[in-house]
C-alpha cells in the first residue's frame, strides 16, 4: 500500500527503525531520525481514536468491557497484522543485521511501526484523517474480535479455566532474557499448582506471558 503524505519525510521517518540510522547516514538519506518519537505520539492518537470509535459504536457497554475491547483492537498482534496487510513491513528501513534477524516479521517492531505511521499521519493531515484511515483498515477487525471473543486475552482465558477447575491462580516466572536491551527476547513459563503448564517467548514480558498462557490452554484443550 502507498500512503500519500503532504510531507514525505514524515512517512520516511515513521518507517525508519533506529537500527537503520547508521547505514542511512552513510547513504545520504534525508531522514536521520528513528520512528520512536512518532511511535510515542501514534500510540496516544490511536488510543483516543479507538476509544471514540468504541464509545460511539458500543453505547450499552460498561467501562470494563470497552477497555477490554480497546486492548484487543490495539494490541501488538492486531497492529502487526495490519502492518503486514498494508505491506509496511516491506517498506520499513532496517539495518542489515536487524533484517537478517527477522525484523520484518517481528510483531513488536511491526506494531511500533504501525503506531509511528499513525503518528506521522496525524502530524501530516490531522486527527480526522487518522480516523478515516483507521475506519477503513483497523476498525472493521472489531467484528471478528467480538465473534471470536478475542477481547479476552490468553491470560484471562487461562485464569477462567483454572478457576473453573478449582485450581490456584497461575504464576508467571521469568526463565531467561537474552539479547541487547533494545531487542531482548524473554522466555516465561506459567505454573499452576507448582507445575509448568506452558512456556512462551516474546520481545516483551507481556507478550511472553500471553504466549505461555496460550500454550497452557492448548495443552489442556
Amino acid at each position: 500500500m502507498t500512503l500519500t503524505f503532504r510531507n514525505p519525510e514524515l512517512l520516511e521517518t515513521a518507517l525508519s527503525h533506529r537500527s537503520s540510522l547508521n547505514e542511512k547516514s552513510q547513504s545520504g538519506t534525508t531522514s536521520m531520525q528513528s520512528n520512536e518519537r512518532l511511535e510515542f505520539l501514534g500510540d496516544a492518537v490511536l488510543e483516543l481514536a479507538a476509544t471514540l470509535y468504541l464509545y460511539n459504536h458500543q453505547p450499552n457497554e460498561n467501562e470494563g468491557k470497552l477497555t477490554a475491547y480497546r486492548s484487543a483492537l490495539v494490541r501488538t498482534e492486531t497492529l502487526a497484522a495490519l502492518a503486514r496487510e498494508l505491506e509496511l513491513n516491506k517498506q520499513m528501513y532496517l539495518s542489515k543485521g536487524e533484517e537478517q534477524g527477522g525484523g520484518r516479521d517481528n510483531d513488536s517492531l511491526l506494531a511500533d511501526l504501525m503506531e509511528a505511521v499513525i503518528g506521522a499521519l496525524y502530524l501530516d493531515q490531522g486527527f480526522e484523517a487518522v480516523q478515516d484511515f483507521l475506519a477503513q483498515h483497523l476498525f472493521p477487525k472489531f467484528e471478528n474480535i467480538l465473534q471470536n471473543k478475542s477481547y479476552k486475552d490468553q491470560k484471562s482465558l487461562l485464569q477462567e479455566e483454572v478457576q473453573a477447575r478449582s485450581l490456584p491462580t497461575p504464576v508467571y516466572r521469568l526463565v531467561k532474557a537474552v539479547g541487547p536491551d533494545h531487542d531482548k527476547e524473554f522466555t516465561i513459563e506459567v505454573l499452576v499448582n507448582d507445575q509448568v503448564w506452558g512456556v512462551g517467548t516474546g520481545h516483551s514480558k507481556q507478550i511472553a506471558q500471553q504466549a505461555a498462557a496460550a500454550k497452557a490452554l492448548q495443552k489442556i484443550a
